[in-house]
C-alpha cells in the first residue's frame, strides 16, 4: 500500500514539475523575444540544418541492422508433395 502511494506522489509531483518548466520557458520566451529573435536570425538557420542529420541518426536508431533481415516464406504455397 506504501509504495502504491509513494509512486502516486512521484507522478504527481512529475507532473508539477512538468508545468511549472512549462510556464517558466513561457515566460522566458516571452520577455526575451526580442534577444531570442537576433540570435536565432543568425545561428538558428544552423540549427535547423544541423537537426536534418541528428533527426535521421536518431529517427532510424529503432530499425536494427538491415543486414540481418529474415524472410518468412509460407510453407503451405510454394510447396506441393
Amino acid at each position: 500500500m506504501s509504495e502504491q502511494h509513494d509512486n502516486h506522489h512521484q507522478a504527481k509531483s512529475r507532473w508539477v514539475l512538468y508545468g511549472f518548466l512549462a510556464i517558466a520557458g513561457f515566460f522566458l520566451v516571452v520577455e526575451h523575444r526580442a534577444h531570442l529573435s537576433g540570435w536565432f536570425s543568425s545561428y538558428g538557420i544552423w540549427l535547423l540544418l544541423l537537426a536534418c542529420p541528428l533527426m535521421h541518426l536518431f529517427m532510424h536508431h529503432g530499425h536494427g541492422d538491415h543486414d540481418q533481415h529474415t524472410h518468412h516464406h509460407d510453407s503451405s504455397a510454394g510447396d506441393s508433395k
